[in-house]
């Protein structure tokens, strides 16, 4: 199986592009959603952010309110880091786990997984090919703003929190640029698709070969 990471700075449309290969017949995990799993109520990482961060931090229900949680980690990198120590271990090896099962069940399918923070963590390694999503910056803050209802100021505070684009692009083996919307974008990423199908045949055939 072709695994396949794909990453970005937060706004820039990875969410989209990962939905058009999930259309293309793409197995896809986003490890946000992982994310909020390994913080469920009950859960390991929900204690230790609870002991981390307070009671403050926590929805009516007993879950972790993300914004209320965002609102701390974003002004504070040393907080930040302390919160995706406790997160990204669990997240990548929930992630492992399901790619396991993915490439038991399609042994020549491509698996993409969508993570912010793919990057910065160093989990970008683990994958065949690196796919960076990005757009222009005025973009990025506008969509950022209206996405989670910010200030400009709040927006870019966020954007700042993260490792730029331009310096995400230095790691990319192929690119998506969603600055011109949703049309052009999935054009990109059906061309692009075209071009890991070939790749994920010819890693299937070595691997018959071999066996």
């Amino acid at each position: 199986m072709l695994k396949v990471g794909l990453t970005g700075s937060i706004a820039v449309g990875k969410s989209f592009v990962l939905s058009v290969f999930d259309e293309l017949g793409c197995v896809t995990f986003d490890a946000d959603r992982i994310a909020h799993a390994v913080m469920e109520p009950g859960r390991q990482a929900h204690r230790e952010i609870v002991l981390e961060f307070g009671d403050g931090v926590l929805a009516a229900d007993n879950s972790i309110d993300r914004q209320k949680l965002g609102a701390i980690i974003f002004a504070d990198p040393a907080r930040r880091e302390r919160l995706n120590k406790i997160v990204h271990p669990r997240v990548i090896e929930e992630q492992n786990r399901l790619l396991e099962q993915a490439e038991a069940a399609q042994p020549d399918g491509i698996a993409v997984i969508d993570a912010a923070l793919m990057i910065e963590s160093g989990g970008y390694k683990r994958f065949d090919k690196l796919v960076v999503v990005f757009c222009d910056r005025g973009l990025q803050i506008e969509r950022l703003m209206t996405r989670n209802r910010l200030s400009r100021e709040d927006a870019e505070l966020r954007i700042a929190s993260q490792m730029s684009s331009e310096e995400k692009r230095r790691y990319a083996d192929y690119e998506i640029d969603t600055s011109a919307g949703f049309d052009e974008t999935r054009k990109q990423v059906t061309e692009l698709y075209s071009q890991l199908r070939t790749l994920s045949c010819q890693i299937a055939a070595r691997t018959i070969k071999r066996q």
